[in-house]
């Protein structure tokens, strides 16, 4: 047990991906993707589809790019039939946003639930890692397909990251023409105009367009500019006013065009279509489905969970009427569309998205309300996440990672009260990566952290030493042990200067210091800080405490590490039996006591007296942190040395 990242100095044990194909692992609840749960109104496209399958037999990857950097243009439905009416040919797919972070990142959070990155590389870079996982791809054997939809930019897929196994075929989407890396390019252009007429008849009708069907094909080529976003906006849209004529269609569209052509409000859109056949269908929305619908341009461009949404919306005048009223018209409107078949999550197209945005700046008091409330829901779940958190834990707090994860990037200005708030952003983050064992993601995150601290609050604000602390223990958690303890030993001198040595900020230090020498060989040194810290907490709060239940082990622990048994036995059934006191037995810290009560015994050659607690521990581990946790794997690979002794016998 160790008292490490710390969202409030006290120990509470209290990934938009998406698997087309693999059944999800035990340990972690799928995140829906970011995608359409289908293709039905798929038209088209036939030589694109052809040319894609041939050209990923032969080559590795293919770039499907938007002619003239067009959105709305069908990119992410083209991959997306692609994966489906070539699934057969692939052992599995998979598929990724980058939109938010790199490839790196991403297929860090992808393995993890599925292959145990041995100790050794935890300590590596991403780069590494992921290096690693490509050669122990699961499956092992069979073609793979990965989909990386929506590229902003190259730098989200250099080179060096990508897989070297010619059996992972990578088919990217990006409405950038010159993504150069080393793959095939196909550009995408405008639906042909018998296609759009055809995608037009599957959602309203043949008898409606048969009716006016030139009028039908001039709206199509002229206002819409034959992009496939705008067709099927402008068809559901007609879908749901079924009175109304393509004549009466084409007049609101000419006035939508007049209206942003005079705001200036469409330059984003690469066409004037998609942002015409956006505000035809934004017109027709009432006041309370809009201010929904502004609301929801808050979130991350990812799938969102609608109870997210709502809790969002507590905090705002939106009410709950208001929310199901809006769930409705949005969807039956094609302005966002369901990824699951319970209704849980809804994706938003990006186009959509910044159009839903632009309406909301023009609101400047809703604007700071909306997004104040968003924040804010973001922080609470920041705040809740504990420093070893449960599968149970992350699987609940997983949805809005993606959301939290923007917040961190472009929202810190609307944090309130960032000398208490700021940390919480980076901090929930860092531990919901530290909580699955991604400790370079967590480190990456608490560096991005400390940059912003001291740039916003100075280099010496308080919370810099306890940035610096997490760090610190992070580096511990990565073998990073002379860097780790530079990190803690600037903490402390913060500490110090600020609080002096009698506070339980100055004890904890020293314990984590203590560790980082303990792993360095530095025993004389560990011990002695080891022992300094016991003394402070012991005055500071007494001895019947979690604070002191760690020092206590810590103290075993090093003591064990020396073949000190004698000394260490006595501290570590004290420690166990204050856990179950204070926690009682179905927690990480009563398991971990276990485990090092165990490894006493093994030690020791009192086998008979080891098995029973390891078996409880793996046990809790499992039950609490899934079978891939660093932890419970540690814990299984010491209970797995006993039995190979017992054997011996």
């Amino acid at each position: 047990m160790k008292i490490n990242i710390e969202q409030d100095g006290t120990d509470n044990n209290q990934n938009n991906t998406f698997n087309l194909n693999i059944p999800e692992p035990k340990e972690r609840q799928a995140v829906p993707s970011n995608v359409g749960k289908s293709t039905v109104n798929f038209v088209g496209r036939e030589d694109e589809l052809t040319l894609i399958h041939q050209q990923l037999q032969t080559e590795q990857g293919v770039i499907v790019c938007a002619v003239e950097g067009l959105g709305g243009i069908g990119k992410t439905a083209l991959a997306l039939e692609y994966a489906k009416r070539y699934q057969q040919e692939y052992a599995a797919q998979y598929w990724l946003s980058l939109r938010l972070s790199g490839l790196a990142e991403e297929i860090v959070k992808l393995a993890g639930p599925y292959l145990s990155l041995p100790e050794i590389l935890k300590k590596e870079s991403l780069e590494k890692q992921v290096y690693w996982y490509w050669q122990n791809w699961l499956p092992q054997q069979g073609k793979l397909l990965l989909i990386l939809d929506d590229v902003p930019n190259i730098d989200r897929i250099p080179d060096r990251i990508l897989p070297k196994d010619s059996r992972i075929k990578i088919l990217v989407t990006t409405r950038e023409r010159c993504l150069s890396t080393e793959f095939e390019s196909i550009a995408l252009d405008v639906l042909p105009l018998d296609k759009c007429v055809e995608l037009l008849t599957k959602i309203v009708g043949t008898a409606k367009v048969e009716k006016e069907k030139a009028l039908v094909e001039q709206i199509c080529h002229e206002i819409l500019g034959r992009l496939t976003l705008a067709v099927e906006l402008v068809g559901e849209y007609l879908a749901k006013n079924r009175h109304l004529k393509f004549s009466h269609l084409r007049d609101k569209l000419n006035l939508a065009h007049t209206a942003l052509t005079k705001e200036r409000n469409h330059r984003d859109y690469g066409h004037l279509g998609v942002a015409a056949a956006i505000k035809i269908s934004w017109d027709d929305l009432s006041s309370a489905v809009q201010k929904v619908a502004m609301l929801l341009s808050l979130f991350a461009p990812v799938a969102i969970a609608w109870t997210l949404l709502e809790d969002t919306a507590k905090s705002t005048e939106i009410t709950e009427s208001e929310l199901e009223e809006a769930r409705g018209q949005l969807d039956n409107s094609h302005l966002m569309q369901p990824v699951d078949e319970d209704y849980s999550f809804y994706r938003i197209h990006p186009l959509v998205r910044e159009f839903f945005q632009r309406q909301l700046q023009e609101i400047p008091e809703k604007n700071s309300l909306y997004r104040c409330a968003f924040v804010e829901t973001l922080l609470t779940i920041a705040e809740n996440i504990p420093q070893t958190p449960t599968r149970e834990i992350i699987a609940a707090v997983t949805p809005a990672i993606p959301h939290l994860q923007l917040v961190s990037q472009t929202m810190l200005d609307d944090i309130p009260n960032p000398e208490d708030n700021l940390i919480q952003v980076f901090l929930g983050l860092a531990l919901f990566y530290k909580g699955q064992g991604e400790y370079d993601l967590a480190a990456v995150t608490l560096t991005k952290c400390c940059e912003e601290i001291q740039s916003r609050l100075g280099e010496n604000h308080p919370i810099v030493a306890d940035i610096l602390n997490n760090l610190a223990v992070l580096y511990e958690f990565q073998g990073r042990y002379a860097e780790g303890e530079l990190l803690c030993k600037h903490s402390l001198s913060l500490i110090k200067q600020r609080l002096g040595e009698k506070n339980l900020d100055f004890a904890i230090r020293l314990d984590n210091l203590a560790g980082l020498y303990k792993y360095q060989g530095k025993y004389a040194e560990a011990e002695s800080l080891y022992k300094h810290s016991r003394s402070l907490i012991k005055q500071l709060l007494g001895e019947n405490n979690l604070y002191f239940a760690n020092i206590l082990n810590n103290l075993a622990e090093l003591y064990l590490s020396q073949g000190r048994y004698a000394e260490a036995e006595p501290l570590c059934k004290r420690c166990l039996s204050l856990i179950e006191q204070l926690l009682g037995e179905n927690n990480l810290d009563f398991a971990n006591s276990l485990n090092n009560l165990a490894e006493l015994y093994k030690y020791q050659g009192r086998y008979a007296e080891a098995e029973p607690l390891y078996v409880r521990a793996i046990a809790i581990y499992q039950e609490r942190l899934g079978e891939n946790h660093p932890h419970t794997q540690k814990v299984r690979q010491n209970f797995m040395i006993l039995l190979s002794r017992l054997s011996d016998k």
